[in-house]
């Protein structure tokens, strides 16, 4: 669902920072802020601590069932892993010694739904921990904060007093991982289910079916994932255990199958179904396709409800995704039957073919205890109003749909995968825009939002660096008020963020160095290629689908795959130019560093061409480092003249204005991103 045509507009224009002595934990918190991320709804800050002690012993004073002590024995495994400090996990024998006392109010239901009160209330004192809860969603939310609160004090590991009570913003807080258009290991996705328990996302929407792949197994058409996966797919028994994996986090799964467009994988094993005669085979490319299941045929919905039926029995949600977007209708209008059928029925559109489609597949899905979910291409006047709209085209469709009467969540401005920045995800809200004109009944219909990593530019190697910690700003926005929109402070909390993530078993950070010694071709040697990557940007958008053709066989080696979708060390030395031309005290200080800055960038140039003459992967962007030491020199010419007071040579800020625009181009989809901070230093010393 790259949904390349409409989306571009649409979407277009729609280590922790204070690390001290034990790793992981972050330096003790003041009145003014807590490291929490997603920000809790209210926090009351004490002045005192509870020190952490070797014998961590807990106890439930109300409901209590295996999840819950999972749970509780996971956040202090990871306690004791990020302390290094040896804990002895019990039950307390007296609920009222115990180092953490957790009351759940009562059971939850045995499939999660949207209507499970997930608040909790969370008080620490010199004492003890007491985490309060109406069941054990809240436990669960709670226990994540619990675990960011862990602090290194003066006089060892702390949690420091607090009062918090908190519950999220919206009921629907979700992310997409498509595992179709490049194959997603089990492994990952559960490693990916811990981090998004860590921010408090409920949601796993699962993208299964698509023109690439069929990646589940079916035991009752079993040429589904014989013939339509390259035999990568998961068996039933491991989309059992993944499902019990989320339920233990609080996490919904949800599966989609793409139907009727995007559906060329099922073809491959029933060409049936499809509206063109075959052969099909698995498509390596990505785009929009034409084949498309045929809705005029009897035997289609004969084949889909033993389908939908056997995927009830394995999903237990009651939310089931058919996608229904971007269908491409060229097999449907050259088949003179389907032609014959709409002028029948009185069909004037391939919509209405399509919303025909859908109300039999809302028949099936019914009867099977199940509600349909679609992407908002299957917004129609004939839809059932029980089914729910994910946007994608934008926040005009979610407002139409719940004006209609739809439940609706927003995806649209939340599309990962398109290396947009934290702050560009973070300023996107479900209920501004459109929304924001809704009565309060209409906006009641907005559940939330969900995040999507399209695959066509990941692989089991990248894609944790792909969502992380950019997910971690979205999931703020969708579980915090809506007031909470300090930009900068949530930098500084998702910089810590992004540390604390390497706990809960996600490899953004991980695979970085791994990527970097491959383009250096060399072992341990990725200083200067690091040096480069940590200030390159992959483009933005689908650019990179522009500068070159990429298929599921195309290798994800390159510089642009490993650079971060957004650098933390660009944002600091951005951070440092600014200050040093805006604030009069910094300017020495910041100087000296931007100064030592500019020197190693130029002087790393040749370093990248001693590696990049046994590194055909390096040697790519060899051009990209000659660029940046030519911007480090004119950096430096710059700044020696704010240092001096002497005026810049007469036209030199003209002549290297060319430099800046070409820099700006991208090459080797990567983008150059501290042009803007040292034409700000070219620029300033011009103005003395």
């Amino acid at each position: 669902m790259m949904h390349r045509n409409r989306v571009r507009c649409a979407l277009l224009a729609a280590v922790f920072c204070a690390v001290l002595s034990a790793p992981g934990l972050s330096a003790a918190p003041t009145q003014a802020s807590l490291d929490l991320m997603p920000l809790p709804a209210n926090i009351v800050l004490g002045t005192g601590w509870l020190a952490l002690k070797p014998e961590f012993s807990f106890a439930f004073t109300g409901y209590k069932d295996p999840r819950l002590e999972r749970a509780v024995r996971r956040a202090a495994d990871r306690i004791a892993a990020r302390t290094g400090i040896p804990l002895a996990i019990a039950a307390a024998a007296d609920p009222s010694q115990a180092f953490l006392q957790i009351d759940c109010g009562a059971a939850g239901l045995p499939v999660q739904t949207f209507e499970e009160d997930e608040s909790y209330v969370l008080t620490i004192d010199a004492s003890r921990a007491v985490l309060r809860a109406p069941n054990p969603l809240g436990i669960l939310r709670g226990l994540e904060t619990l675990q960011q609160l862990l602090a290194l004090g003066p006089d060892g590991v702390h949690f420091p007093e607090v009062d918090i009570k908190d519950a999220p913003r919206f009921r629907w807080r979700g992310l997409l991982i498509d595992v179709c258009r490049h194959w997603i290991p089990a492994e990952v996705i559960k490693r990916n289910l811990d981090a998004m328990a860590a921010v408090k996302l409920n949601v796993l929407h699962w993208h299964l079916s698509e023109d690439q792949g069929f990646r589940v197994e079916s035991k009752k058409y079993p040429r589904l994932h014989g013939m339509g996966s390259d035999g990568l797919y998961y068996t039933q028994e491991e989309i059992r255990a993944i499902i019990d994996y989320a339920r233990d986090r609080g996490i919904r799964v949800i599966p989609e199958f793409d139907m009727p467009g995007h559906s060329t994988a099922w073809f491959v094993g029933y060409p049936e179904l499809a509206s063109a005669p075959g052969p099909y085979e698995i498509e390596r490319h990505y785009g929009v396709f034409k084949p498309t299941m045929d809705p005029t045929r009897e035997e289609t919905f004969k084949f889909l409800d033993g389908f939908i039926g056997e995927m009830a029995r394995l999903f237990p949600d009651p939310l089931f995704h058919i996608g229904g977007d971007e269908v491409e209708g060229h097999q449907w209008e050259e088949s003179p039957s389907i032609k014959a059928f709409k002028t029948a029925h009185g069909m004037k559109t391939n919509e209405d073919l399509q919303a025909y489609f859908n109300k039999r597949i809302q028949v099936i899905l019914k009867k099977n205890g199940k509600r349909m979910v679609g992407w908002d291409e299957i917004l129609h006047e004939d839809l059932p109003r029980d089914t729910v709209v994910q946007s994608w085209r934008g926040q005009e469709s979610l407002a139409r749909a719940a004006k209609q009467g739809f439940a609706g969540i927003l995806s649209n401005g939340y599309y990962i995968d398109l290396m947009y920045s934290a702050a560009a995800h973070y300023a996107v809200d479900p209920l501004e825009k459109e929304a924001a004109s809704l009565s309060e009944a209409e906006k009641a219909l907005i559940l939330g939002g969900e995040a999507c990593m399209w695959a066509e530019l990941i692989n089991p190697e990248t894609v944790d660096s792909r969502i992380w910690p950019r997910m971690a700003a979205i999931a703020e926005r969708f579980w915090s008020p809506q007031e909470t929109k300090d930009v900068a402070d949530m930098y500084r909390r998702l910089e810590i963020m992004n540390s604390r993530l390497d706990w809960t078993g996600a490899t953004h950070n991980l695979s970085y160095p791994k990527m970097l010694e491959r383009l250096a071709g060399k072992e341990g040697a990725i200083e200067a290629v690091k040096l480069l990557a940590d200030f390159v940007e992959p483009l933005r958008g689908y650019s990179r689908h522009d500068s070159r053709e990429y298929s599921q066989t195309t290798p994800l080696n390159r510089m642009a795959d490993a650079a971060r979708p957004e650098s933390f060390a660009v944002r600091a030395f951005a951070g440092m130019v600014d200050g040093m031309l805006s604030d009069a005290p910094a300017f020495s200080r910041n100087r000296r560093e931007i100064r030592h800055r500019l020197m190693t960038w130029k002087a790393n140039h040749e370093s990248i061409k001693a590696l990049a003459a046994n590194s055909a992967l390096l040697a790519e962007v060899l051009p990209l480092s000659e660029r940046l030491a030519a911007l480090a020199d004119a950096g430096l010419t710059a700044l020696q003249s704010l240092e001096s007071g002497q005026p810049l040579p007469n036209g030199w800020l003209e002549e290297k204005a060319a430099l800046f625009q070409a820099l700006e181009k991208a090459p080797y989809e990567l983008e150059l991103m501290v042009v803007e901070p040292i034409r700000k230093i070219a620029e300033a010393a011009q103005k003395r």
